[in-house]
């Protein structure tokens, strides 16, 4: 465990003074670190430092272990929401016929179709990188046939010797 995340428990708080609060929201104000001790042993639980920049810091009477398992529980049903965008991508040249052209949307249309997000790239070799429009003429092309199953994020945009296109799935 990192040290910013760390929970400080018991005798491990080191303030003289906290503002304690019981496991059934009863606050019990400003006491001393003994007597907060006492009343978390007295009710069989742990004194827990939950905000330690207060003036002064506060602590709470709880059962720890309960208390982890519970900030666990929500991270996992937190991770289990998160959603991971992949992002297929397919290559073209300038010189493609539309056969090919063909070809690779029927692809691309599966992977929107499964929800994924499909980035054209066009590879510019040689002297097609004095003309990248021929790279943003192709894609042109190939935004034609796949607009009515994709949005586009924006205009094809040249970078280096790629000429990228990023569509994503129509909601």
């Amino acid at each position: 465990m990192s040290r910013e995340n760390e929970v400080l428990l018991n005798e491990d708080i080191r303030a003289n003074e906290v503002r304690c609060i019981g496991d059934d929201g009863t606050a019990y104000g400003v006491i001393s670190r003994a007597e907060a001790l006492k009343i978390a042993q007295n009710a069989g639980m742990d004194l827990v430092l939950i905000a330690p920049d207060g003036k002064p810091p506060v602590c709470k009477v709880m059962d720890y272990g309960k208390f982890r398992y519970q900030q666990e529980k929500k991270q996992k049903e937190a991770k289990k929401k998160q959603k991971v965008i992949e992002v297929k991508e397919i290559k073209l040249s300038v010189k493609i016929a539309q056969n090919d052209i063909n070809y690779k949307v029927k692809h691309a249309l599966e992977f929107l179709s499964e929800g994924k997000h499909v980035k054209f790239r066009v590879f510019l070799k040689g002297r097609e990188m004095s003309s990248p429009e021929a790279g943003v003429a192709i894609l042109e092309k190939v935004w034609e046939t796949v607009k009515e199953y994709a949005d586009r994020d924006k205009e094809p945009i040249i970078e280096g010797r790629y000429v990228n296109m990023l569509t994503t799935p129509k909601k």
